[in-house]
């Protein structure tokens, strides 16, 4: 997004006293070398978003170790001082997930990207938080296997930034999201100590407190090393793309699939704004006259893949679909599914700026969900690309607008909050991978009570009780408003005004 000076929260909060900073830089210089202190605003400039540039925070010092020893430190040294701390991997979060604390720390995972272990018999691997999701499965290729989960962003994305959103992917249908491809997390408390969650084993004796850290979004602990599940490359994988000429006819067909008893490894749907837009910049060969395509993946043996694209042809074909392509090659599969995974970059080659959207809501209601996405369009005057996570109902609708026109982005965040209230209606949630962040904390209101959030600050507290670990996110207080410039939404979306200051 543009740099538009509305934009910038940072530059309406108080600069940070410069004694303070100078406390916090000499202390953590008796922890790491002074070339991994950043605290000229030139040098922490670059860290002051993540891939949601539209909320901006300059932080006070960034941090870069080396190691598990290092991050102990760092930790019980912020601990002391009482300074709020962000851990950031590759900063693609979509949510405002790694926004820094303009009082606070930057902890950048970024030198702990070895591959520590990789077992093909047990077929795990052990990894470090800033090793890219797409270079697991590089390394494990050479044995036949590969980690399953494979966001959009998955060749700049690391690990320890999927766990701690839960991220998904294209073929997180049939072999889940981090959380179900995920064994075991190493991770460091605000005290400095040291906890393993989960083990290597299928179970581990105790609360599943590994559930409770993946997708916790740097709120509980700083993690320092990941276990993740790899499984085997299919023999065989082929492409389906169906065209439709009726949005709702697309959304009930993705129902229609999975109710016939058929879980393809993927399932996606993007809309006409979206297929044309993929299609200029990727040329994947989509039916640009279609007013949706899914794209529907079998995995397998030969002869498995072969009775799966004939049966979803035929619930197609009863689904009302005008046209079928089935990939005849390795390389068009690749082809069809780079349109899919390029949809973001192909947005902002037609708009200046897009705001992407997070929710979840039963298949069934795909359909109805575009209907009613259209009509919003018309209500905030703006366009919107919508791409699917199908399968599971996750949607991605991109809002188109331009960072240069305050008045875009006031009715593109208003325009953002009406599909995440309507996900809701529908039997839905506010996010499917992408967190909350900083990005839907009011929105969090419009599906919990204040019961169930106080239910989550007490995990907080739990686990961090000065509340120092990414302050300001997810669960919402009236302090975290103001803070973040909520004050001019609507009054039932504001906060609890004696809520927890987390």
């Amino acid at each position: 997004m543009n740099d538009a000076s509305a934009f910038r929260f940072a530059d309406s909060a108080a600069a940070p006293a410069a004694g303070r900073q100078a406390q916090v830089v000499a202390a953590l210089a008796k922890i790491v070398p002074q070339s991994a202190i950043l605290s000229r605003v030139e040098d922490t400039r670059p860290y002051e978003c993540d891939a949601l540039s539209a909320y901006r925070q300059l932080p006070m010092v960034v941090v870069i170790p080396e190691t598990e020893e290092q991050v102990c430190a760092i930790l019980r040294t912020c601990r002391e001082l009482d300074v709020p701390v962000v851990a950031r991997g590759a900063g693609t979060s979509l949510s405002g997930g790694a926004m820094p604390h303009g009082l606070g720390v930057v902890l950048s995972l970024a030198r702990f990207k070895r591959i520590i272990a990789l077992d093909r018999k047990s077929r795990t691997a052990r990894v470090e938080p800033g090793v890219r999701n797409a270079a697991i499965s590089d390394a494990a290729a050479p044995y036949g296997l590969y980690y399953a989960p494979d966001p959009s962003s998955q060749i700049a994305c690391t690990i320890g930034g999927n766990v701690a959103e839960n991220s998904g992917g294209v073929h997180c249908l049939k072999y889940g999201l981090t959380i179900h491809n995920v064994l075991r997390v190493r991770a460091v408390t605000i005290e400095g100590e040291v906890v393993e969650f989960g083990s290597g084993a299928p179970d581990s004796p105790g609360l599943d407190l590994l559930a409770l850290v993946i997708g916790s979004e740097g709120m509980l602990c700083v993690i320092t090393e990941v276990t993740v599940k790899l499984i085997p490359r299919p023999v065989l994988a082929r492409v389906l793309m169906a065209s439709f000429d009726d949005v709702r006819q697309a959304g009930n067909a993705v129902a229609d699939i999975i109710a016939a008893g058929i879980i393809p490894a993927g399932l996606e749907m993007m809309d006409r704004k979206a297929v044309v837009a993929v299609e200029q910049f990727v040329h994947a060969g989509y039916d640009v006259d279609a007013a949706a395509i899914l794209l529907a993946e079998s995995d397998g043996t030969p002869e498995e893949v072969e009775e799966e694209i004939a049966r979803m042809q035929e619930v197609l074909r009863a689904s009302g679909v005008t046209a079928i392509r089935v990939s005849a090659s390795e390389a068009e599969r690749q082809l069809f599914w780079s349109g899919r995974k390029n949809a973001f970059p192909a947005a902002g080659r037609v708009s200046p700026d897009y705001y992407c959207m997070d929710g979840t809501i039963p298949r069934r209601r795909i359909g109805e969900m575009l209907e009613a996405i259209t009509a919003m369009e018309g209500r905030h005057n703006l366009h919107c690309m919508n791409v699917f996570h199908a399968g599971d109902g996750n949607l991605h609708p991109l809002i188109l607008f331009d960072a240069n026109d305050l008045d875009e982005w006031h009715r593109a965040e208003a325009f953002g909050a009406e599909i995440l209230e309507l996900c809701v209606a529908f039997g839905g949630t506010i996010t499917g991978e992408h967190g909350v962040g900083v990005e839907k904390v009011a929105s969090m209101i419009a599906q919990f009570t204040r019961e169930e959030c106080t239910a989550f600050a007490a995990v907080k507290e739990a686990f961090d009780e000065p509340g120092l670990l990414n302050p300001g996110k997810v669960i919402p207080t009236l302090v975290r408003c103001v803070e973040y410039g909520k004050l001019s939404l609507r009054a039932g979306q504001m906060a609890f005004p004696d809520g927890p200051r987390f």
